[in-house]
């Protein structure tokens, strides 16, 4: 377990939010599970809005690490694409199957609060960082494709939290793989 206050509290948060929901979870229950002191809480994040988007935000840095060290693996174009799907297939297969935490984020919290916009930050980092992957396979309507691949991901995510495929993730990818120029 982290033992610094701030990772043990991103830890909990990590833990607590993604699985039981962000409005479902109160501070006294993420600083029961980090440990820590609420002083830290404050000290670190300012509340719980604050703890809310950094849970978001470390969230997102993993998977961007995961997603870039798998494109940075690739040569082909049209591979570096499918790695966001490779990517994602990683990330659920380390627990992560309860869906986009970015996705619950933006229907539980307020437009106004820091989460939300922390959650639609990352969903436009992901378009387009898979814009200018697509762009590089040369397809003719990137935008386009780049829509359709973008679906084919957040249907897998929500697929996967409700357990309507055995692996959505894989099916997604051969899915994508059919649309991609070759």
């Amino acid at each position: 377990m982290p033992t610094r206050a701030r990772d043990r509290l991103l830890a909990a948060a990590d833990e607590l939010f993604y699985a039981q929901g962000i409005a479902g979870t109160g501070v006294d229950a993420v600083i029961g599970r980090a440990g820590v002191a609420l002083g830290s809480l404050y000290n670190n994040f300012g509340g719980k809005d604050g703890l809310v988007a950094a849970y978001l935000d470390d969230r997102q840095a993993r998977f961007e690490q995961l997603w870039d060290d798998l494109v940075a693996a690739r040569t082909e174009p049209v591979d570096r694409v499918l790695a966001l799907f490779d990517a994602f297939a990683t990330w659920a297969d380390d627990g992560n199957r309860h869906g986009c935490a970015d996705v619950a984020a933006v229907t539980q919290l307020d437009p106004e609060q820091p989460g939300h916009a922390a959650a639609l930050r990352h969903k436009q980092a992901v378009r387009d960082r898979l814009r200018a992957l697509v762009a590089d396979t040369g397809t003719a309507d990137a935008d386009g494709l780049t829509a359709d691949l973008l679906l084919l991901h957040e249907g897998a995510l929500s697929a996967l939290a409700l357990g309507l495929d055995p692996d959505p993730v894989g099916r997604a990818r051969l899915l994508a793989a059919r649309l991609l120029p070759r």
